[in-house]
């Protein structure tokens, strides 16, 4: 009986540590496309993130500026607030990184959108 249940409590213990080795183990599978940073763009190397284009129109929340993407209908800082100020009230399309920790866009770039 003593045999048994320290088998017993041997392979418990087995498959515990099996499941948590699996739990940790990374995701093969490929981003999302709702995934709004590719997965690529995330893992650069020195943690450092390569800037994206962001569509949207530049706008008044608070006393701050943002950016509301068309999209995804999301809000975000814009960190350059002084280049984003000539672009008030505009569709604009901004390269930059996010730093989505605080939703802030650090800019690089912003360019207004052809409107036809």
């Amino acid at each position: 009986m003593k045999r048994f249940l320290t088998i017993f409590a041997m392979l418990a213990v087995l498959g515990l540590g099996m499941n948590l080795m699996a739990q940790q183990t990374p995701s093969t599978q490929s981003p999302s496309s709702q995934d709004p940073m590719p997965q690529a763009q995330a893992d650069a190397p020195n943690g450092q993130q390569s800037a994206r284009s962001f569509e949207g129109r530049i706008a008044k929340s608070g006393d701050k500026l943002v950016l509301r993407e068309s999209s995804t209908k999301a809000s975000y800082q814009l960190d350059d607030q002084s280049k984003a100020k000539q672009f008030q009230g505009k569709d604009v399309m901004v390269t930059a990184t996010l730093d989505s920790s605080t939703n802030t866009l650090h800019v690089v770039d912003i360019s207004a959108m052809d409107t036809k």
